[in-house]
């Protein structure tokens, strides 16, 4: 191996690494293509992913502000980034290259939020993938996440759309689950994540997902946060599972599609009764166009409104042209906006009431919008006949604000389902402890 680098600190436990080393050259795709091979680690101070590398260069600097290694790529990529760390001293630079060079540059697919970049780390190990030509292997990556990489951010965020970027290139091969407690200075989860430039035919479109998280041996002694580890049986038992690519109670294969779905936006139509009760009243004179009005012409509102107590109204249009004639008729000079603010306070829920249109279009009420998400292979339309409009049936979508969102819910794929106990076998246990604080009671008293 030649012409490997690491420009930023880390420490990565060895069996972590032979591990994401197995995995990246468990293929062994190069083999028939090159004999010198190149592996990059942007984030190795120690260089422990790089210990199999037999030359070695170390550039120091912030792998985010500045590539170092800018316009190569490798045959090879392993990074373990710092979990969850605020990138705010990068951020004008990074968000200046990704406004700046969209995806000719390493951040074209979005911006995690300031307080973990992770992300950033995974989007700048793809661009030093090696692309596939007809004389090389396209390049392959292993790189360690925490939990949050996997479901954080909702549709329309950078971190959704990221995962979808990553996805929609077909990038990702693998996740493995490792167990807790293998590193030094935590014991969050942590997975791998297995990343190809160049997918067997086998594997193009479809993610595996590996729950490695109970294969572990415990040490003998802890070092910091470590207490677990790797063994080899351990390794090679993930590293085989890796390579059956079968669906397994350890491993499932999925389509990528699985990991995508919309957001849509669930709209009910306003419905509202009109009655202009002292609260109601004193609700309008509380609006902001309401009180710029002169003292005389609050008192004139108050009482002109207050004359139509005994009436009730059930259509917004009926009463919104009612209360603009009553407002002209005292001689208010009033906005379109200032009524409408008028008119909203006045109006209270009401089922039975007509539903609103303004401009022939429904209008929505927001107290009861709902947002829902829909698996990616469903028909919206289909879902909201199924799961709304049942109980529901005023509801419409408003597919403006349908956002298209991606997440890997990993646990959710290995969740088995546990029946609950027996209610006979729940009491039995209950009596047996009341009976224990009886007699306890009684020997106090005794």
């Amino acid at each position: 191996m030649a012409n490997t680098s690491n420009e930023t600190t880390g420490d990565t436990p060895r069996d972590v690494v032979r591990l994401m080393v197995d995995l990246i050259l468990a293929p062994d795709a190069h083999a028939k293509h090159t004999v010198a091979r190149t592996i990059y680690d942007p984030t190795a101070g120690t260089g422990g992913p790089l210990s199999t590398g037999e030359d070695r260069t170390r550039e120091t600097g912030d792998t985010l502000l500045a590539d170092k290694q800018a316009g190569t790529t490798f045959d090879y990529c392993l990074s373990n980034p710092p979990f969850g760390v605020d990138w705010r001293k990068q951020q004008r630079e990074v968000t200046e290259e990704h406004k700046r060079r969209g995806f000719a540059g390493r951040f074209g697919a979005g911006l995690p939020r300031t307080s973990d970049g992770s992300m950033l780390y995974l989007m700048h190990l793809i661009s030093k993938m090696r692309e596939a030509s007809d004389g090389a292997a396209g390049g392959r990556a292993a790189i360690v996440l925490g939990a949050s990489p996997l479901f954080t951010g909702g549709a329309g965020s950078g971190e959704s759309n990221i995962r979808k970027w990553v996805l929609d290139n077909d990038y990702l091969e693998a996740i493995v689950a490792l167990p807790s407690d293998l590193f030094f200075n935590t014991g969050i989860a942590t997975f791998v994540w297995v990343l190809s430039k160049d997918k067997a035919p086998e594997r193009q479109n479809k993610v595996q997902l590996i729950d490695g998280s109970t294969l572990l041996h415990t040490m003998d002694k802890a070092i910091g946060s470590k207490r677990n580890e790797l063994t080899k049986a351990d390794i090679d038992q993930i590293v085989t599972i890796y390579g059956a690519f079968e669906n397994r109670d350890r491993s499932k294969v999925l389509p990528r599609e699985a990991f995508y779905y919309r957001t849509i936006t669930v709209e009910r139509p306003l419905r509202q009764r009109f009655q202009l009760t002292k609260g109601r009243v004193d609700a309008v004179l509380a609006t902001k166009a309401a009180t710029k009005l002169s003292d005389g012409d609050r008192a004139k509102l108050r009482l002109t409104l207050s004359t139509y107590s005994a009436s009730t109204w059930t259509s917004r249009s009926v009463f919104s042209d009612h209360l603009a004639g009553v407002v002209k008729l005292i001689g208010l000079k009033l906005s379109a906006t200032a009524l409408v603010s008028f008119v909203d306070a006045i109006g209270e829920h009401d089922e039975k009431a007509e539903a609103a249109v303004a401009n022939g279009k429904r209008v929505a009420d927001p107290s009861r919008r709902d947002i829902e998400n829909v698996p990616w292979t469903e028909d919206i339309r289909v879902y909201l006949a199924r799961e709304v409009t049942p109980f529901a049936p005023d509801a419409w979508i408003d597919e403006s604000k349908t956002k298209e969102g991606c997440e890997i819910p990993f646990t959710r794929h290995f969740y088995s389902y546990l029946p609950p106990r027996l209610l006979k076998d729940i009491d039995a246990d209950l009596q047996r402890v009341l009976g224990r604080i009886r007699q306890g009671l009684e020997q106090v008293r005794a």
